[in-house]
């Protein structure tokens, strides 16, 4: 077989890396040569992310810039833009575009001495379960509905079990970077008003625990010491998995008591993302908690998942690190109904957070907010901004509402200027600076910090909070494991610390 040389460009999020990194170890694995930049490269792969206007964007800007540094490179472009918006693309430079749904296919590239030949490229949609709108899935069509109305939109997101739909068969055993990510779920069957993901990677489908733990083992064995649990909604997770005997009924989370696929009867139920969590500290405490050498870091939340059943593990967790990502998006639940996430409470959180206080006294915070979003009133704007001044917030990471196509949202006749989604969202920034830079001073209180160090950024990191760190003493030797510190200052919203 002909060796060939390939770059691949990863676009949008985690779980976008996690892929890329799978088809990077299975073209190596088969004699093909990675090159540092696309210049040269047989095989130019731009890994796509479609879930903002500015992401497709990006995507266009990056396919030009690579036609002109590689003229005569096979230029590919997969991922969800390739797959939820194929016609857009058709004016790119590119030769071929694989949908996510496709992406897996690229894997057999390295059986074909000639590329990607062999490679069936289907642009449809995923058949199993794509319904052309939120609203659309939990309501009879009627163009006569009124848009605007409270029923229209108190939409809380298919409740029957999920189709059966086989995990793609990605796996890694190394990580381009210092902290790995491990994938333990895909796809999404909630269908936010606003979000283009389902049309993206179809619908929900979990990894079963046993090869989860099998790739934390090779992880581990490779000297990660930084393990990313990643997926698409991890509320979802499990919930096409089969019954478990032994399993016994969830405790009640946070605006839910019974979720998509969740048993009732006493022969079992499917495992969830925190049974999934009881299981990697069962398999790594015994051998890592003493040392404090590995950590497990949980990508993303919905406040749904919040409850008792979440306290308690956590309480038990000697390896998951004291951080939580929220996926909140609005501090409004009339707005959350109008989002199609009216399944969480958003008022129950502070008590929650309280609780988790007394498990982690010291713990970071991060939460996902959309501004702007049709119909959004100055008031209900005011309702996420007073539930942030009552979050222990660390960081967010705020965005204006983009209208994605074949979204319910974007049909919604009151959508905002571009002005006021952006000066709502500079306000909302601002509110979580302050909050930040209150965190980043608490943690000068501290003996000791964790710090794994990230690559191309010498001498800087990432602690066990989340928090952006840097040593004094300059550059260190990169590597994956976690460096005990000392927190001495606070620069540039950047902790300064101190090798112990």
């Amino acid at each position: 077989m002909r060796s060939k040389s390939f770059h691949i460009i990863t676009l949008g999020c985690k779980v976008n890396q996690y892929e890329s990194e799978a088809l990077r170890e299975a073209w190596l694995k088969a004699g093909h040569r990675e090159l540092p930049a696309p210049d040269g490269a047989d095989v130019v792969l731009i890994n796509s992310c479609a879930i903002t206007a500015k992401a497709v964007s990006d995507l266009r800007a990056t396919a030009r810039r690579v036609r002109r540094a590689a003229p005569d490179c096979e230029l590919l472009v997969t991922g969800c833009a390739a797959q939820a918006l194929p016609e857009e693309l058709n004016e790119l430079p590119v030769d071929g575009l694989v949908p996510q749904r496709e992406k897996v296919a690229l894997l057999r590239w390295l059986g074909n001495a000639d590329g990607f030949e062999a490679v069936e490229i289907n642009t449809g949609e995923f058949p199993e379960h794509h319904p052309e709108s939120a609203a659309e899935h939990n309501h009879e069509h009627d163009p006569k509905k009124n848009l605007e109305s409270d029923e229209f939109w108190d939409y809380e997101g298919p409740e029957e079990v999920l189709e059966e739909r086989a995990f793609p068969a990605f796996s890694i055993s190394d990580y381009a970077r210092s902290r790995a990510v491990l994938k333990i779920h895909d796809g999404c069957s909630q269908h936010c008003t606003y979000c283009i993901v389902p049309m993206g990677r179809g619908p929900s489908v979990s990894r079963p625990w046993p090869e989860i733990l099998a790739e934390a083992g090779r992880l581990v064995s490779a000297g990660f010491r930084e393990i990313v649990l990643n997926g698409v909604n991890l509320r979802q997770y499990g919930a096409d998995l089969p019954p478990e005997a032994g399993l016994c009924a969830n405790m009640n989370n946070i605006g839910e008591q019974n979720g998509p696929g969740k048993q009732k009867d006493s022969g079992g139920r499917r495992p969830d993302f925190w049974d999934l969590l009881t299981r990697l500290e069962t398999a790594f405490a015994p051998e890592w908690a003493k040392s404090g050498a590995l950590r497990f870091r949980i990508s993303s939340l919905e406040p749904g998942q919040l409850g008792q059943k979440a306290l308690e593990t956590l309480s038990r967790s000697r390896l998951v690190a004291p951080h939580l990502h929220l996926s909140l998006q609005s501090g409004s639940p009339h707005i959350l109904r109008r989002m199609g996430r009216g399944h969480y409470d958003p008022a129950l959180l502070p008590d929650f957070l309280d609780a988790l206080g007394k498990i982690w006294p010291v713990y970071g915070l991060g939460a996902d907010f959309i501004t702007g979003f049709p119909g959004e009133t100055e008031e209900n704007f005011e309702e996420t901004l007073e539930l942030c001044r009552r979050l222990p917030l660390t960081y967010a990471h705020v965005f204006p509402y983009s209208k994605r196509p074949g979204t319910a949202a974007a049909r919604l006749p009151s959508q905002l200027s571009q002005t006021v989604k952006k000066e709502r969202a500079a306000r909302l920034r601002e509110l979580i600076a302050t909050k930040k830079s209150a965190f980043l001073q608490r943690q000068l209180g501290l003996d000791r910090v964790w710090v794994a160090l990230e690559e191309g950024r010498a001498g800087q990191g990432i602690n066990e909070f989340y928090s952006d760190c840097r040593f004094d003493q300059g550059a260190l030797p990169h590597g994956k494991r976690l460096i005990a510190a000392r927190p001495m200052a606070v620069a540039d919203n950047v902790l300064i610390v101190e090798r112990i």
